[in-house]
């Protein structure tokens, strides 16, 4: 890309990843354009469902939040993604996304420079086209992501997913844990979910034993936080567990919530997912339970107290979402290694705290 244009620039619209972990991982984006381009108007375009992740972000300027079409039969939602885009005016497309349809709707949409992955014959559709890098399955997506701002003049940066949350928020989701905790508690949150499928779950009973175990120090609290689609898991899990120091909030917070939740919490336990790269966001320490995903390309990024737990059986990463044999990479994750894990943090933040 030239650099005359490089610099008439103003006007940009950066289409967002579809599924919430992937988001998170593409922020580092918003802000090296931010820092590279500190007075255009930055537009995030992303679904609905997930557009409340970045409204507190300082990186951009406006959100366009649409609803996502399901296939093409739905022709008035495209109509109405392509006008809104072309009412836009918008000088340079990014896509994070390598669909074809978000490809159409910049190209239809009237954006002037269009840069995006070659991928799914819509390579005609881009300005700049641009290979997928040929360690691609050995580096982080976050790093991926960052390589499209390379036809920019944008260097690969450090910069760190990152995500924010007000005041407000934090004493809002302060005020879901148990009135008995205090500033000597720790708060575990507990992720057993994972939107993607069951084939990246922890064993529930599993859930349950470390849970118990970790009760047994009368410092610690537990939140059980998930999806509506999770929380008949979340459920069967806490209905096990002694009520006085479990809170159960699967289901019953916003993404926004969610967010500010998590902030609250002195170290989380998780599978691959969502609230998994949410908490690396935030820095707070974790340990990520990994079975049928790859944890270099997806791990918890930038995060030094973020612990991976991933046995590498032979057929490990698989990326199916239901195991069809005998989910032995889950399996091997035994209780007493994830406990072992997590009481190591728990010591550490206990030492800091004297």
């Amino acid at each position: 890309m030239s650099k005359n244009l490089q610099d008439s620039v103003q006007n940009i619209i950066v289409k967002m990843p579809n599924w919430l972990g992937d988001l998170v991982m593409a922020t580092p984006v918003l802000a090296d354009l931010r820092r590279a381009k500190p007075h255009a108007k930055i537009t995030a375009m992303c679904t609905s469902g997930l557009a409340p992740l970045l409204q507190e972000d300082p990186n951009i300027d406006e959100i366009y939040a649409y609803k996502r079409p399901s296939g093409w039969i739905h022709r008035k939602l495209h109509s109405e993604i392509i006008e809104a885009i072309n009412a836009g005016h918008y000088d340079l497309g990014i896509l994070l996304t390598n669909s074809f349809s978000s490809a159409w709707w910049f190209w239809r949409g009237g954006v002037k420079k269009r840069i995006g992955f070659k991928d799914n014959m819509r390579s005609w559709l881009l300005s700049e086209a641009v290979a997928f890098p040929k360690n691609k399955a050995t580096q982080h997506l976050v790093k991926t992501y960052k390589e499209l701002l390379l036809p920019l003049g944008i260097p690969i940066s450090s910069t760190k997913p990152k995500l924010y949350s007000s005041e407000n928020e934090s004493i809002f989701a302060k005020s879901l844990f148990m009135p008995n905790a205090n500033s000597k508690s720790i708060i575990l949150g507990v992720n057993p979910g994972a939107a993607y499928g069951s084939a990246k779950c922890w064993l529930p009973e599993r859930f349950v034993e470390v849970t118990k175990k970790l009760l047994e120090n009368p410092n610690v609290y537990v939140v059980y936080f998930g999806d509506s689609n999770g929380a008949s898991l979340v459920d069967s899990i806490c209905k096990q567990l002694p009520s006085e120091r479990v809170v159960n909030l699967a289901g019953k917070t916003t993404l926004r919530e969610l967010v500010a939740l998590i902030k609250c919490c002195s170290l989380i336990l998780t599978n691959d997912s969502g609230p998994m790269h949410i908490a690396a966001a935030l820095d707070i320490p974790l340990v990520a339970l990994f079975g049928s995903t790859n944890d270099t390309t997806t791990g918890p990024y930038g995060n030094g107290n973020g612990l991976v737990i991933h046995k590498h059986v032979e057929c490990s990463p698989c990326y199916k979402r239901v195991c069809p044999i005998d989910f032995k990479c889950m399996k091997k994750i035994e209780v007493e290694e994830v406990f072992n894990k997590l009481t190591a943090l728990i010591k550490e933040q206990e030492g800091e705290q004297k």
